[in-house]
């Protein structure tokens, strides 16, 4: 029993090894800052990292798992949070023509319900999983969390809400004054055939 126990925890060390030591560009591995987590089923993402192929994780990231959960220690009572989870290499990193692509938007968000791991707030855009089309590469999925102004209603045009492509995420964060992110998060993966 004790050889079991031993060779159970080799084998979930091993896997976050795995899971976080796949090399990532510079740029890519200064994206994440702040302190945010995104939590999977079996993949607890609290930093920069590329998905591995094995135990089925990039298929199960596009096609079994929801949305995940997301943690933010760092958020300061009274205070309302915006999450967003964008594609900037759609279709492809190397022709991003549908970029940024919105995987997920809500607004409202309540700190300390993000302290918890849970999203209270306002879904603008419902989650849809990273499901990067066949033979195009790597594509980041980036989590950015914003303070949210309590006294701006945050929306959508017509237009916005129409398509979940080519949206124009810095016209967005302009237009509601949103300013840095507090906190960001990206993981890379592929299409699970490729």
């Amino acid at each position: 029993m004790a050889s079991f126990l031993v060779l159970s925890v080799c084998i979930v060390g091993l896997f976050h090894v795995e899971a976080t030591t796949d090399t990532l560009s510079t740029q890519d591995a200064s994206f994440c800052h702040g302190g945010l987590e995104a939590i999977y089923p079996e993949l607890d993402i609290d930093e920069c990292l590329r998905i591995p192929k094995d135990q089925d994780l990039r298929k199960k990231v596009s096609t079994v798992w929801g949305s995940p959960q997301i943690y933010f220690s760092g958020a300061q009572k009274q205070k309302k949070y915006l999450l967003v989870m964008v594609d900037p290499d759609a279709p492809s990193r190397t022709k991003p023509t549908s970029a940024y692509w919105r995987h997920w938007l809500v607004i409202d968000i309540q700190s300390m319900e993000l302290q918890k791991g849970k999203i209270q707030g306002t879904t603008l855009t419902d989650y849809h999983p990273p499901t990067p089309p066949q033979n195009s590469g790597f594509h980041r999925y980036q989590f950015m969390l914003f303070e949210q102004s309590a006294d701006t209603p945050v929306s959508l045009t017509k237009q916005e809400s129409s398509s979940r492509g080519k949206w124009d995420l810095q016209a967005f964060v302009k237009r509601f004054d949103l300013g840095d992110p507090v906190a960001t998060l990206q993981f890379l993966t592929q299409n699970y055939q490729d």
